[in-house]
């Protein structure tokens, strides 16, 4: 603000009311605003359920053994059969494998979480700070932030609410990631673990297609069409992050239902009714 005097006083005072104003509906924004960050690139832990991954782990260890045994019975019964001796080879291969994968699941999910993360953080650090604040630029600004502030704080909280569902599931993630690939290798269960593994990429890679999505709205407010209606750009950027979570969420549970794993079970179900 500049300095104020007698020959500037009205000017003065309309322009520290408008500060004010902004300042007023700025306080139950910044909260939210605050928490949307924490949750956009703040590093999930998944620490806390490393005992949880552990218990889970030697849960699936036990079948090790199990499946060299089949394995071992597949080479002895393939006789001289070389397409049969190939398929055991291959099985096996794919037991040695799920065995590393499982082991080191807990360490490859982390390192998994900490690249999106990083990625996440590049590019939202690249919107401006004022993007997502009300601010007294022109009357019409102005005069939109008022009429529209509930709505800008609404669509908020509802955009804190999905990422905090995110943070939660991508946080006991870690333990299906383990039996996602325990079952991707196991042929009849193969299905199941394609879905989990999946499920959980599309959750961990949210938060970067957020910030794709906010950076490019952002860019709107340097044209001149939506120079004058901020607040209007600030909701559409954050509706279209919470339209695109719930596309994402319908998409997911058409899929698992069209699956060939939900199908075989639905025909059981059916069959035994």
């Amino acid at each position: 603000m500049s300095s104020c005097g007698i020959t500037n006083l009205g000017t003065c005072l309309v322009e520290g009311l408008f500060n004010f104003i902004v300042y007023i509906l700025n306080l139950p924004v910044k909260p939210l605003l605050a928490m949307i960050n924490n949750l956009m690139i703040e590093l999930v832990n998944i620490q806390i359920f490393a005992n949880t991954w552990s218990i889970i782990i030697y849960m699936l260890s036990l079948f090790y053994g199990i499946l060299l045994l089949i394995v071992g019975f597949r080479f002895m019964l393939s006789g001289s059969s070389p397409e049969q001796r190939e398929k055991a080879k291959m099985s096996l291969m794919n037991i040695l494998l799920m065995m590393v994968l499982v082991q080191t699941s807990f360490f490859l999910y982390e390192l998994i979480l900490q690249v999106v993360a990083s990625m996440t953080a590049v590019v939202y650090e690249m919107i401006p700070n004022s993007f997502f604040l009300v601010t007294s630029e022109g009357f019409a600004n102005i005069g939109l932030e008022l009429v529209l502030i509930i709505p800008y704080i609404i669509t908020l909280v509802v955009t804190v609410i999905f990422l905090a569902l995110r943070y939660i599931c991508v946080g006991m993630g870690v333990i299906f990631f383990a039996i996602g690939i325990f079952m991707y290798f196991i042929e009849p269960l193969q299905d199941y673990g394609k879905l989990i593994i999946n499920y959980l990429g599309v959750l961990i890679s949210l938060p970067f297609i957020y910030a794709i999505i906010l950076l490019a709205s952002s860019k709107f407010l340097e044209t001149d069409t939506f120079s004058s209606m901020k607040i209007i750009v600030m909701i559409g950027g954050f509706s279209l992050v919470n339209l695109l979570t719930i596309f994402l969420v319908i998409f997911v549970i058409f899929k698992a239902a069209n699956s060939r794993p939900v199908k075989q079970i639905t025909t059981v179900v059916q069959a035994v009714a």
